[in-house]
């Protein structure tokens, strides 16, 4: 009993203090001792999935390279001594080197910008050749994380796939367990996010059965997560105080993960509070009336380790569109905590992952 009161007085004083007057429960109709009933399982809806890798995501890319900020270049005047110097690209995107000042470089080809450089340097120079070599890329990368030997940031120096990425990380977490080798990998729910979204690989096909269908090429700024196999959590997201993944304890029920994120915004939907399970290319979700639980009109529901909450801020439209908003929100989210981690904001801490919250369906 007490149990259950803790987590439901805490999500009632947050919604009675602190949310918007179209989502206030009034206090007459909040009754916590209604409670105390046995919690209920929850019934799930298949939802149908496309995920198809399109034929053009397989295919390298074939256009030039340009230059962008953190380049590292290495620039001589040919036949004249001491011109030699290795410098980088601004985050201005401009270069400055010898007499010329700044040239920018920045979406140039490193001939471009060569040819840029000559022009600046004929007032001082008679007929310069200039010769530009591109020494380090870091202006193009690629995150890996999660269960790999060495997760972080990579730099995109040539055409390189997904498979070359897990292998240039180190590979896949395994451990010997009951003498077998066994991955700890969660391949079923790998992802790899691109401008926000999350692209149709099938890690499992890729990895163990050696489709090349799902080997895509890598663009910058993608981002690949491996989640754990044996990790014991549940993703609380949404219109939530505190967005965050909840640690599974033993009957971990719906009020006890919200109550543990602080309770439901102010702007949040409490009519349809949804709760995914399964994989993405087979995932399941059921729709539940958290109003209802709180005022004692509907039992509280058990959760599963691997489960994803998510509160709407608006009644929900299609709910495969609803799944797909939410798995990219997870995505997301797991990816930029995975990020900061690997990274370490003492040593890089220009670097952000896109937080943008997904659009309401």
């Amino acid at each position: 009993m007490a149990r259950l009161l803790t987590p439901l007085l805490v999500l009632a004083w947050t919604l009675l203090m602190g949310a918007s007057c179209t989502q206030t429960i009034p206090k007459s109709q909040f009754d916590a001792r209604a409670q105390d009933k046995t919690v209920r399982n929850l019934q799930f809806t298949n939802v149908k999935v496309k995920r198809t890798v399109d034929p053009k995501l397989l295919i390298p890319p074939d256009e030039p390279y340009l230059l962008g900020p953190s380049d590292v270049l290495e620039i001589e005047i040919a036949e004249v001594t001491g011109t030699l110097a290795r410098t980088f690209v601004m985050p201005d995107g401009m270069v400055y080197y010898n007499l010329a000042g700044g040239v920018r470089a920045e979406g140039l080809t490193q001939t471009q910008f060569a040819e840029k450089l000559r022009e600046a340097l004929k007032k001082d120079y008679t007929n310069p050749v200039v010769n530009v070599s591109l020494v380090e890329v870091r202006s193009r990368r690629y995150w890996i994380l999660g269960r790999v030997f060495k997760p972080g940031l990579y730099p995109l120096r040539q055409p390189t796939t997904l498979l070359e990425a897990i292998s240039g990380s180190g590979g896949l977490f395994t451990a010997r367990l009951t003498g077998t080798t066994q991955e700890l990998a969660d391949l079923s729910n790998s992802v790899v996010i691109r401008d926000g979204d999350i692209l149709p690989v099938n890690f499992d096909k890729l990895v163990r059965e050696g489709d090349t269908s799902q080997n895509i090429y890598l663009r910058h700024n993608d981002y690949i997560y491996l989640p754990s196999a044996t990790g014991s959590t549940v993703l609380l997201l949404g219109a939530v105080a505190a967005p965050q993944a909840v640690g599974y304890m033993d009957s971990l029920t719906l009020v006890d993960c919200i109550a543990q994120g602080k309770g439901p915004a102010r702007d949040a939907y409490l009519d349809q509070v949804v709760i995914v399970r399964g994989t993405l290319d087979n995932p399941s979700a059921s729709i539940v009336n958290l109003r209802a639980i709180l005022t004692g009109k509907e039992t509280d529901v058990l959760l599963q380790p691997g489960d994803t909450v998510w509160i709407p801020k608006r009644p929900l439209g299609l709910l495969e569109t609803t799944v797909k908003l939410i798995f990219s929100d997870a995505a997301r989210t797991i990816t930029a905590g995975e990020g900061a981690r690997a990274v370490g904001s003492d040593r890089n801490p220009a670097i952000t992952l896109p937080l943008t919250q997904p659009p309401q369906p």
